[in-house]
């Protein structure tokens, strides 16, 4: 199936972290590191539009200025987080919240600092969803981890629980028995890019 020919899920937003300041890579906005030719932002952008996600949040924080002019990110719907500092809790009810009163009835969430994540994981994920009540996790030799599917019906108590960099950890984690695990292992890696030890996963100009 090419990208094009993807089913869109109009019900389920892609939501995508992508807010965090690089704290551990020197200051560096993650959204404005490159990979394979392209910005991290643009890129898992692209795939959840790809995967069939309708609309794409993108959530904006450190670098959001440069994020704005630098990255191609037509028809994403850009949200502003101005307590980014305060962690991914913060980012996830920024998202969340603007998600409230559309016809979202879910939204896959994904980190801007995993790019061995891409189209086929966001798909699998998406196609688990079953309405509201849906509690999705990509799941990587059986253990969670992203993207997540967030029915609607969850997100007051995601934002309730959101804190620091915990996200939906805790959320999840009390809901644990609720949660539909799909396998991605063979089509994604869960690596994250936080450290300067960890760029040397990206290809910036694009060369394998």
């Amino acid at each position: 199936m090419t990208p094009d020919q993807a089913p869109r899920h109009p019900q389920v937003a892609g939501l995508l972290l992508a807010a965090g300041g690089g704290r551990r890579l020197g200051g560096r906005p993650k959204a404005l590191l490159r990979h394979d030719g392209a910005l991290l932002v643009e890129q898992a952008a692209r795939a959840l539009r790809e995967a069939g996600c309708d609309p794409v949040h993108v959530v904006l924080g450190a670098g959001a200025e440069g994020v704005r002019a630098e990255a191609e990110l037509s028809g994403c719907v850009l949200v502003d987080n101005p307590d980014w500092g305060e962690g991914m809790g913060s980012s996830l009810r920024a998202g969340l919240g603007s998600l409230v009163g559309s016809d979202a009835r879910g939204a896959l969430v994904s980190l801007v600092d995993q790019p061995g994540i891409g189209r086929e994981a966001y798909a699998r994920v998406l196609g688990a969803f079953a309405g509201e009540t849906s509690l999705v996790s990509a799941a990587y030799g059986g253990r969670r981890n992203h993207p997540v599917l967030l029915g609607a019906a969850h997100w007051a108590g995601v934002v309730e629980a959101a804190q620091g960099d915990q996200g939906a950890r805790a959320y999840l984690r009390q809901h644990s028995a609720e949660i539909r695990l799909v396998e991605c292992g063979d089509v994604a890696e869960p690596y994250d890019i936080d450290t300067g030890a960890d760029l040397g996963r990206l290809r910036p100009g694009g060369a394998h």
